[in-house]
């Protein structure tokens, strides 16, 4: 072992991977042996491929390389491999316990002494063992937990009750893991590294070992690097230690001694990037000043200048008005520049387009260096307008592929019992059905879609089943046909249904059922390709180790399970990505370096992520134990930021608004922004951002106006069309002639329209089968509630009400008979021909007056007409039924109609309920001359628009079109305002 340790640096501004070839190949690749028996110990397999391609790049022909052994990141969480594992046979290290095992088993131990739901104590458990590796990983005893108790009485009853429970937890989890033969992961890392480092000190290895790029400050890992440091052969190379900063604001840093009198630490500077730095050396018993800067460099570098601006922007906070002082070559960043764009959106336009851009260099590289996925996501999807794949190599969470967005569906539409949305979306999925089998499924998917809009029908699948049995509405066919379908496809989803019934399911079952629910539905497609292996292996591994989990389960939680554990199972893409693109996470893009560097997402929040809650452990009780801080990430952030600002070429990147509301810079944009008084904008990439989408004139539509010819249009319409025909006969035109509707959404409360028609049922029936009786009303509106589909809450807030307005309806009813008034109709069907036009029409009720003329009466759940619109020569359904009864139109009915009244049951005079008139009052309008007033507007309309050849215009009467459902379809807002009064 060497007294002086041979422990390196490479600056930021040094492309880290390609610097530590060059160096290795200068001193040890004359002989083609010598780095074939060498050995190279990377953080994780992402660092070591980084290396290796670099050595391909160095050499440009064959090359035996060294042995490149990834000794595991905590962050990463990386088992392993078996190369670094002691050969003493005689000291053999137990083996770890499996992970998704150990988040069961700790889940059951959080619910055993914490009142959770199963979905809940998974959550803690994930904390909790976050919590219990970094106590080992820092080599910290949990039996020093207990001497807090005592030391902090001040301590809040929250946190003490936390650290109580945690106590208890970490009392029986030694026992649960020596019953099985396992150790924790961490803990059999920690055994690894020290038997490694004890076998290197008695028997260096015959080639060099180099540690590259290592920074986690583990005690295990800083022995190991110090045993590595002290090898003959042996050098560490750190990335991006400083040098050069000053030595008070190096020992500002910490960590600190105790305080003599209070026996406090002072709270180290952790969100520094140089503080991990620090920590390490300090283990590894390496002064600051026996570091060398690495002589060699990559070719690839940027100038030697920006180390000392990055070192400088990064200066403590209490030592920043330095910079008043600083010469302008240490405080400019030639070759960074600055985006500030209006949201995500631009911003990931932007970013695409630099990207794109560095294409048209041959051999050039760029990467986009982000924590934000959803930033990621749509550079890539702008990516692909040039059918440029990037090499994502942060992946994508499982949840969020085509086979964990079907398991999670599976899971929700069972937990929700069938309700239509998540059933849809199950059997709407891409991947249920695929190949042949396909289009003959969708055709049923289709109808069964159209048939479940409007309210929800009851739950479980026989609910369903018994809404497609209902063939009494005008959708008969469609129901018979989606009924044989889904006789077929419910039989796919029923062992699923089953498994959710018993009040004790077990989370292994209900896994399982999940799992052949997918097979049936999506076959091998659901397993294949990386997505759905990972999938695959995550079902595996729960289902042999969800009989330790949680005890007490509710059914309805497991999608909020499965959410959780397929979230932070990452899939990676396969190789063939494009070469020379590639978007990394933090922990990827760590020594690694394009010719193009674009740093996006420098939003406070997000780069760097705001410091992640510990549930268990107090920030008080981790600084005193000597745990990392919560904000030591945002000091591991400040690293990984710092040395991709070292990039030949840098683009920075920002939105000044997120997705919901205005944005905060991160500190780390502001800190640039305040040393060096501005960094140099890039105008060009926001405008091509804004204009790539934006054409080169606008040419907004004009206002539509369908001509078709005479013989096409329609010679039937309804009392309740006409109206629509004179305000908006575009909407008419789309309705009738082209034969669109609107359809009711999926899962629906109860609309106006569907309440008003339910009410029209109740008083038909009351009128037809108990003759008025007002005493048998208000119990049919009961029956009503009770049969309603509505959400109880809904139900709850109508039934007031209703039946405040059904009991006034009652009492006009007697009113009404008492003066000689009689019903004689309920819910009338009748037609007449007039100007050539067969006009029809259906009314809720028709009364014969005492004196033998006729009383029209429209029932309302809303408020009646207006009296403007009735003087203007709209709202005269009424009177257009009025003119069909005059002629006979009803069967059975003769009289003349005398009495128009609208019974409504919306609030007046502090009451629901009330009669108004739509002839009489405001409106002018005798009830003698109703009838032909009526007539008068409805030949009008019809001479133009029916028989006649006028234009159907959109909206031309807007005032009196106040529905929207064809807007869209007219393309309203591009033309309204933008043009004076059709006609005009």
């Amino acid at each position: 072992m060497t007294v002086r340790p041979n422990v390196y640096t490479i600056p930021p501004h040094r492309a880290f991977a390609d610097a530590l070839v060059a160096g290795l190949a200068a001193r040890y690749g004359r002989s083609p042996m010598s780095l074939a028996r060498g050995i190279v110990l990377v953080p994780n397999s992402r660092a070591g491929r980084a290396i290796q391609d670099a050595f391909v790049r160095r050499s440009g022909s064959g090359l035996v390389l060294p042995r490149l052994v990834a000794i595991g990141d905590f962050e990463l969480e990386e088992r392993i491999g078996g190369a670094l594992d002691p050969l003493d046979s005689g000291n053999a290290i137990p083996p770890a316990i499996e992970p998704v095992e150990r988040l069961m088993l700790l889940s059951r131990l959080v619910q055993r002494h914490r009142d959770v739901d199963a979905a809940e104590a998974i959550r803690l458990a994930e904390d909790l063992a976050r919590t219990l590796d970094q106590l080992l990983f820092e080599e910290i005893a949990p039996a020093r937990l207990r001497d807090f108790a005592a030391d902090l009485p001040d301590l809040s009853l929250h946190w003490q009750k936390s650290l109580d429970q945690l106590e208890l937890i970490l009392g029986e989890w030694p026992r649960i893991l020596a019953e099985r033969g396992r150790i924790d992961l961490a803990d059999r890392r920690n055994r690894v590294l020290a038997g490694l480092a004890r076998r290197w000190r008695g028997a260096p290895p015959p080639g060099f070992v180099a540690a590259a790029g290592i920074t986690v400050t583990a005690p295990a890992v800083a022995g190991l690097l110090g045993t590595v440091a002290r090898l003959p052969d042996g050098m560490v190379v750190f990335p991006g230690l400083d040098l050069d900063m000053p030595g008070d604001e190096w020992e500002a840093l910490g960590p600190h001694e105790p305080d003599a009198e209070t026996g406090r630490r002072p709270l180290p500077i952790e969100t520094h990037p140089q503080f991990h730095l620090k920590l390490l050396l300090d283990r590894m018993s390496v002064a600051r000043g026996e570091v060398e800067r690495w002589r060699w460099g990559g070719g690839r570098d940027a100038p030697a200048v920006r180390s000392r601006a990055i070192a400088n922007a990064m200066t403590p906070a209490a030592f920043t008005s330095k910079w008043q002082g600083l010469r302008p070559a240490e405080r400019r960043l030639s070759g960074v520049r600055a985006i500030e764009l209006a949201d995500p959106g631009e911003e990931a336009q932007a970013i695409a387009i630099a990207l794109r851009e560095a294409l048209e260099e041959p051999g050039r590289t760029a990467a986009l260096v982000t924590p934000d996925r959803n930033l990621a996501r749509r550079v890539s999807a702008h990516l692909r307008r040039w059918g440029i794949e990037a090499d994502d190599s942060a992946g994508r969470p499982l949840s969020q592929t085509p086979p964990g967005t079907l398991l999670l569906a599976i899971a929700t539409a069972a937990a929700e019992r069938f309700a239509p949305v998540p059933l849809l979306a199950v059997i709407k999925h891409p991947l249920a059905m695929r190949g042949e089998r396909r289009l003959a499924w969708l055709d049923g998917v289709r109808a069964l879609d159209l048939v479940l809009r409007g309210p929800r029908p009851p739950a479980g699948l026989a609910g369903i089943s018994g809404h497609l049995a209902d063939l009494s509405g005008r959708d008969h066919r469609l129901r018979s046909a989606a009924a044989v379908w889904w006789s077929e496809a419910s039989a796919l989803l029923r062992p699923l249904e089953r498994a959710f019934e018993p009040k004790k399911p077990t989370l292994a079952a209900l896994f399982e059922a999940v799992r052949e629910t997918a097979s049936a539905l999506g076959g091998d497609s659901v397993w294949s390709g990386p997505a759905g292996r990972a999938a695959s292996e995550l079902f595996a591994s729960l289902e042999a180790s969800a009989g330790e989990g949680p005890g007490q389960l509710d059914p309805g939680n497991l999608p909020a399970i499965l959410e959780q554990l397929a979230s932070s199972t990452a899939v990676r893409p396969p190789f063939g990505q494009h070469p020379r693109i590639a978007i990394w996470g933090l922990l990827e893009a760590r020594l690694q370096q394009a010719d193009l560097m674009i740093l996006g997402g420098l939003n406070e929040g997000v780069w760097p992520q705001f410091p992640a809650p510990d549930p268990w452990l107090a920030p008080r009780i981790r600084h005193e134990l000597g745990l990392p801080g919560l904000e030591r990430r945002i000091g591991l952030a400040a690293h990984d930021f710092a040395g991709a600002l070292g990039g030949r070429q840098v683009l920075v990147t920002r939105s000044r608004r997120d997705s919901r509301s205005p944005a905060i810079a991160s500190r780390f944009w502001l800190r640039l922004e305040a040393m060096t008084g501005g960094v140099t904008r890039s105008s060009s990439h926001k405008k091509w951002a804004r204009a790539i989408d934006r054409p080169s004139e606008h040419r907004p539509a004009e206002r539509p106006a369908p001509t078709p010819s005479v013989a096409d249009r329609p010679r039937r319409i309804s009392v309740t069309d006409v109206d629509r025909l004179k305000a908006d006969p575009f909407g008419f035109y789309a309705r009738k002639m082209l034969g669109l509707g609107p359809l009711d959404a999926l899962d629906a409360d109860p609309s106006p329209a569907w309440r008003g028609s339910a009410v029209h049922k109740v008083l038909e029936a009351w009128m037809k089968a108990d003759d008025c009786d007002p005493s048998r009303l208000r119990p049919r509106a009961v029956a009503l509630l009770q049969e309603s589909a509505a959400h109880p809450l809904m139900r709850a807030l109508w039934q007031p009400r209703l039946l405040e307005a059904i009991d006034w309806i009652a009492e006009e009813m007697a009113k009404a008979k008492a003066e000689g008034r009689r019903p004689i109709a309920a819910e009338a069907k009748g037609s007449c021909e007039i100007g050539g036009i067969s006009l029809y029409g259906e009314a809720d009720r028709i009364d014969r007056l005492a004196d033998g003329r006729l009383a029209i009466v429209d029932y309302k759940t809303g408020s009646p007409p207006r009296p403007k619109a009735v003087a203007a020569g709209y709202s005269l359904q009424l009177g257009l039924l009025g003119l069909i009864a005059e002629r006979c139109g009803f069967e059975g009915i003769e009289g003349v109609p005398a009495c128009f009244e609208y019974w409504s049951l919306a609030r007046k005079n502090g009451r629901l309920g009330h009669v108004s008139s739509p002839v009489g009052g405001r409106t002018g309008l005798d009830a003698a001359d109703f009838t032909s007033v009526a007539e008068r507007n409805f030949i009008g309309a019809a001479q133009a628009w029916l028989t006649g050849d006028a234009p159907f215009t959109a909206k031309l009467h807007p005032e009196h079109a106040p529905y929207t459902d064809y807007d869209q379809l007219m393309r309203l807002d591009e033309w309204y305002g933008r043009e004076g009064p059709a006609g005009a």
